[in-house]
């Protein structure tokens, strides 16, 4: 007998996945590619995808996992994606081009922006090129013929739920990262609108994730193999699914270790900070808020120095090496983000003593990294808890960063708090999708597990060793 399941598609920045999640939240199966961007030659520093191609990548790796995954019946699918990535849609319905959020064609118009202390009241976050609607301008400004096509445009996730049920909507979370969204308003602004001087015309309806889209498309249920009467359920931000795989309450900080690092806090109003270091998103449910600081790139910083370091060996293995080092051998600063910086690290390295010592090992640099991401989280933390004060005795974590349990014991020290995590950690924003599904089936039951806690220990010499890090943090700055 075929057991119920859903279909989570993830578009992440460095991967696409597809997985296929028993309403309990058990992953049976999952397939991921490596994203397929390409350079626009038309901006000094932008990235883009077809998003044609990609979803024919993504219907490969859905077969894919849909085979590993047994005899299943799929009840629904739903799309979580990066953040602040966007697809742009043609007066036909078709897909133009997919730009990521590692995108900036839109950097050289962020100066004509009039009021930027009134985009960050509205839109809680400080406009950069980072942002959905600075992308919109580059291409409405330098590739004509594609902007005079665009109908309209929708965050990754939303597109790909547009290509499963032929219904375009905007969900809140993904809204809260173009600057056209009142956030605290919950709503399209045309204020907002007119200081980029795009038409409100441009902007789908919104719809809240976890509830239902409609019916997949015959066409897709047919290339697929599933169901015909599958539901297609608004999904939503990576980071927000992420958070939802935890059940957090409000109040609770949580740490979203991937690509990226955001810091969170959940809240139940509108909260901004007067110094602009943080951002304010529309959470998942109906009325909750996420405050945020980032790190920056933290996780993929990890990912490259393993692959050159330890590219045939196991995280375990580094784990069991790293107990045999000493944090007096290297110290590193490699260029995360410090919400108190006014300009980001675009230098950095390893700092050790000469003549090089024949007690330097691999271990070390590895180390040295993971202190330097785990400064780098509580730098932002700190930053977070200025604006709103974090009283609770524990931290969540998620993400697949958080595998490394000498990252966890890090954090634990420098916040002085417990450092929870659960069983779904390294699959957290599918496992979210999973939850949106339950809620929109009206499906209950589903209860992850805190499968670690690491307690906090020798807070005098972990508050030393940041005092070094800081310094040698400084050095990098000195050079830049």
């Amino acid at each position: 007998m075929a057991q119920d399941a859903y279909l989570i598609i993830d578009v992440g920045t460095g991967n696409v996945r597809v997985a296929v999640v028993e309403p309990s939240g058990t992953v049976l199966g999952v397939a991921r590619a490596d994203m397929p961007y390409e350079r626009d030659e038309a901006y000094p520093e932008s990235i883009y995808f077809d998003p044609n191609q990609l979803w024919q990548q993504i219907g490969g790796l859905a077969k894919t996992a849909l085979a590993d995954s047994g005899t299943v019946c799929i009840r629904a699918l739903t799309a979580t994606s990066q953040r602040e990535g966007i697809v742009t849609i043609g007066k036909a319905g078709q897909s133009l081009i997919g730009m990521p959020n590692i995108d900036h064609r839109g950097r050289e118009w962020e100066d004509s922006i009039a009021d930027k202390n009134r985009v960050y009241q509205l839109a809680g976050r400080y406009p950069t090129s980072l942002f959905s609607a600075l992308k919109l301008v580059g291409l409405r400004e330098r590739r004509k013929a594609l902007w005079s096509e665009t109908a309209t445009f929708l965050s990754i996730s939303d597109w790909v739920q547009y290509q499963l049920s032929g219904t375009a909507r905007y969900e809140h979370s993904q809204a809260s990262e173009t600057l056209l969204y009142d956030v605290a308003a919950k709503q399209w602004s045309s204020e907002l609108c007119g200081f980029f001087d795009l038409d409100t015309a441009l902007l789908p309806p919104l719809q809240g994730g976890g509830t239902v889209l409609g019916p997949v498309l015959p066409t897709v249920a047919t290339e697929l193999g599933i169901p015909s009467d599958a539901q297609v359920v608004v999904g939503g931000a990576d980071t927000q699914l992420a958070v939802r795989s935890l059940q957090p309450s409000v109040d609770d900080v949580v740490i979203v270790s991937g690509t990226t690092t955001p810091i969170i806090k959940l809240v139940d109003q509108y909260l901004t900070d007067e110094q602009q270091r943080t951002w304010t998103n529309r959470h998942i449910d109906e009325t909750g808020f996420i405050l945020e600081t980032n790190a920056g790139v933290t996780g993929l910083n990890y990912q490259r120095l393993k692959a050159i370091f330890y590219p045939n060996e196991s995280y375990e293995v580094i784990e069991t090496e790293l107990a045999g080092t000493d944090h007096s051998n290297c110290v590193a600063a490699l260029g995360s983000l410090l919400a108190d910086e006014k300009t980001p690290l675009i230098r950095g390295g390893f700092l050790f003593n000469t003549p090089v010592s024949h007690q330097l090992t691999r271990a070390d640099f590895v180390r040295a990294t993971l202190w330097d991401i785990e400064c780098s989280i509580y730098e932002n933390y700190r930053s977070l808890c200025a604006v709103t004060p974090h009283t609770e005795s524990y931290v969540w974590t998620c993400g697949g960063g958080m595998q490394s349990r000498t990252l966890r014991q890090y954090l634990a020290n420098l916040t002085q708090k417990t450092v929870r995590i659960r069983n779904t950690y390294q699959q957290a924003s599918v496992v979210g999708g999973a939850f949106l599904c339950n809620d929109a089936l009206g499906i209950s039951g589903m209860a992850p597990v805190t499968e670690d806690e690491v307690r906090p220990e020798e807070p005098e010499r972990f508050r030393q060793l940041y005092e070094a890090w800081k310094k040698t943090r400084n050095v990098f700055k000195t050079m830049q």
